[in-house]
């Protein structure tokens, strides 16, 4: 591992919650010291960042990948590309695959794909029930030995409660940390978008935002019987956040998190029925919008997610009711979380603290942070470098971004994994 000193750079530090100008020096792969002052070490190579920002890696939690079953959508090889160009340094990986990732068998043979294929870092989840059909729980003791990180069965919620009660309490006795979605399945079933004006204007199938908040305080009432650690994947309504709060007060063991679509899009976007802005749960209205903002803002929502899920051309070429769901985001996370900072609504410690810290905590990994001791994962981005994105130059097979054609502000540079160079821009 080569050592590092990175001079002239805007440090993003969100442990600190600060953003100012310093070095920082790499050693074995570990953070040694940061400061405004740092003297040149023998053999050391300096990069100068030329007053960019240096960031901690954006640790990525929900992240799709195709293999097995769909690898003509995203391979470990395409995704781990398309994240390094994006300054993800760490990819939290789905279990909902087909077959789904449910046995160690099938989680050992994601995780050596992972490892031969992919530049950054990957950890898997897996199902919590079996095929995540919700009605038998996974062994998840045997898979947290294989290396699950994480139990969910994704947007299949388990409607069963007591299954997911049995189950809450199995990874309560384990110390495994059950990631859910926070929706009530009979209201959501078939929806393609949010309930209201536009949705019956433009004759959509749609769902309440109620479906939401009642998802959540379903599974608080279970958290409040079995005591497990749990995290919300998605929290996009105004509805939902009283509930979210009342439990953070009353120390349950929760967190949540949010898409960056539903934080820098809304349900107006699917006008024309454009299928690449159909993603689950649908758009929210921009009043939802902007209370999830500030939830961001406060630390009520604790982490930022690409959500990242490719879908092929045919998938997402049919009429909108029938299109599949999801959009690809490795790539897009940062730029679309600078439309905040740019708009002033978010600061880059805050963009940083969802992004990195807080999901890095929530797993219990030392990344996330400029601290000595911690990881060398970083990203060196230019904030203000304005581009058109054009999908077609995307490195994901799958290239379904309702951001085509956008205007977009701030680029990657360059992407560090344990002090290695593992993406530079040209």
């Amino acid at each position: 591992m080569s050592n590092i000193l990175f001079t002239n750079a805007r440090l993003i530090d969100p442990e600190a919650g600060t953003d100012e100008r310093g070095a920082l020096l790499v050693e074995g792969g570990r953070i040694v010291a940061q400061g405004h002052e740092i003297g040149v070490p023998d053999n050391v190579e300096v990069v100068d960042c030329g007053g960019k920002c240096l960031a901690p890696g954006i640790v990525d939690i929900g992240v799709k990948v195709g293999e097995p079953g769909e690898r003509h959508k995203e391979s470990y090889k395409s995704a781990g590309q398309a994240a390094a160009a994006g300054g993800v340094t760490t990819i939290v990986t789905r279990p909902d695959t087909n077959p789904a990732i449910d046995t160690p068998e099938a989680l050992e043979f994601v995780t050596r794909r992972a490892q031969a294929d992919t530049p950054v870092n990957v950890l898997p989840m897996a199902a919590l029930t079996k095929g995540r059909q919700g009605r038998e729980m996974t062994e998840i003791g045997f898979l947290l030995d294989a290396g699950a990180v994480a139990f969910t069965d994704c947007d299949h919620v388990v409607a069963n409660t007591k299954v997911f009660s049995r189950a809450l309490t199995y990874a309560r006795s384990l110390g495994a940390l059950v990631i859910a979605h926070p929706q009530e399945p009979g209201l959501s079933e078939g929806a393609a978008a949010t309930s209201g004006k536009f949705a019956a204007l433009y004759g959509l199938p749609a769902v309440s935002p109620m479906a939401e908040r009642m998802g959540l305080d379903r599974d608080i009432a279970l958290l409040e019987m079995t005591g497990a650690k749990y995290h919300a994947d998605q929290i996009t309504t105004a509805r939902a956040l009283p509930a979210l709060e009342r439990a953070k007060r009353n120390g349950l063991d929760i967190t949540a998190g949010t898409s960056i679509h539903h934080l820098t899009l809304n349900e107006l976007d699917v006008s024309g029925y454009r299928t690449f802005f159909k993603v689950k749960p649908p758009l929210r209205s921009e009043d939802d919008r902007q209370a999830v903002i500030e939830a961001v803002r406060t630390g009520l929502i604790d982490t930022i997610s690409s959500m990242h899920t490719p879908q092929d051309e045919e998938s997402k070429r049919l009429p909108f009711e029938e299109a599949a769901s999801g959009a690809v985001a490795l790539e897009t996370l940062l730029p679309a979380a600078l439309r905040l900072y740019h708009a002033g609504q978010l600061d880059l410690p805050t963009l940083f603290r969802a992004m990195a810290l807080n999901p890095a905590r929530r797993l219990g990994l030392a990344s996330g942070r400029l601290s000595a001791g911690a990881p060398a994962d970083l990203v060196l981005f230019d904030p203000d470098v304005p581009f058109v994105l054009d999908r077609f130059t995307l490195r994901s097979k799958s290239q379904n971004t309702p951001f085509d054609g956008q205007r977009m502000q701030g680029r990657v540079l360059a992407t560090y994994v344990a002090g290695q160079a593992v993406y530079r821009r040209d």
